[in-house]
């Protein structure tokens, strides 16, 4: 069974050793033998959707042709999917001989879906990153603020942006938030004491991505109180009031409520 670290080394080889690396974070970006494959390859929109449709589901069992073109286009066609297809096969595998089956995208029957062995994605990459951050938080504190370094250097943006009004990619869009949310407050939290400023900044960058992210407001509060400024601390407060009132119309939590008090309390 392979160590949390040995997992980490093998997430950056695969990266630097995959055939296919895909960007969707921010924008969308494909690099087939480290070269970016330009816009103009791909020819269709469809094609792209459907490659784009294959990322935003790839932890799912092989999904079927038909379920796919329901959740892409209307009023499609088979013949839509198979063009589609195509080009996206000519786009992974542009010297593919005739005959030879695909290797980037696994068919069974009619259903498909990416071989993540063979494409490296930001996303489940970002991903995995996370997870190794969590679960090494107890043992090697070390290990966790590199993964999650790690997983933060990934993020660019929000997922597939040229996507936003497309309902099969927002169940993906929520979950790279709640990652990314987390990986900057636990590793701002880890630093805390020894590097205030950095904790502030990485709170900064959460509230960039949802400024109602009550944990990014405590950490900064106690970052400004470490380094001996009070007033910015209770300044920090107020804005997370004044926030969570006009988005939500509710207070901040009781944790919140009672570092302000701990915090007005010092004379």
């Amino acid at each position: 069974m392979l160590s949390l670290q040995q997992k980490l080394q093998n997430l950056e080889l695969f990266k630097e050793s995959a055939t296919i690396r895909v960007q969707t974070l921010g924008q969308f970006k494909i690099w087939r033998n480290k070269e970016e494959v330009s816009a103009k390859e791909w020819n269709r929109d469809k094609t792209v959707q459907l490659f784009q449709y294959l990322i935003s589901n790839r932890q799912r069992n092989a999904l079927h042709r038909e379920k796919i073109m329901e959740s892409l286009w209307e009023d499609g066609e088979e013949r839509d999917f198979k063009v589609a297809l195509h080009g996206i096969h000519k786009i992974l595998e542009p010297k593919r001989l005739p005959r030879v089956e695909p290797i980037f995208v696994i068919r069974q029957g009619v259903s498909y879906q990416l071989d993540l062995d063979k494409v490296w994605i930001d996303v489940e990459a970002l991903e995995k990153y996370v997870i190794i951050g969590n679960e090494a938080f107890e043992t090697d504190i070390n290990l966790s603020k590199n993964a999650y370094k790690l997983a933060i250097d990934l993020y660019q943006g929000i997922f597939l942006p040229n996507r936003v009004f497309e309902d099969w990619s927002s169940e993906e869009r929520e979950k790279i938030q709640i990652l990314i949310l987390g990986a900057y407050i636990t590793l701002a939290e880890i630093i805390l004491n020894k590097n205030p400023l950095e904790s502030i900044r990485l709170a900064q960058n959460a509230l960039s991505v949802d400024p109602t992210w009550e944990d990014a407001y405590r950490i900064q509060m106690q970052a400004y109180l470490i380094k001996g400024n009070r007033p910015l601390a209770i300044k920090t407060y107020q804005k997370c009031v004044a926030v969570l009132e006009k988005e939500y119309g509710i207070d901040p939590l009781p944790e919140t409520k009672k570092l302000i008090k701990s915090i007005q309390e010092i004379h």
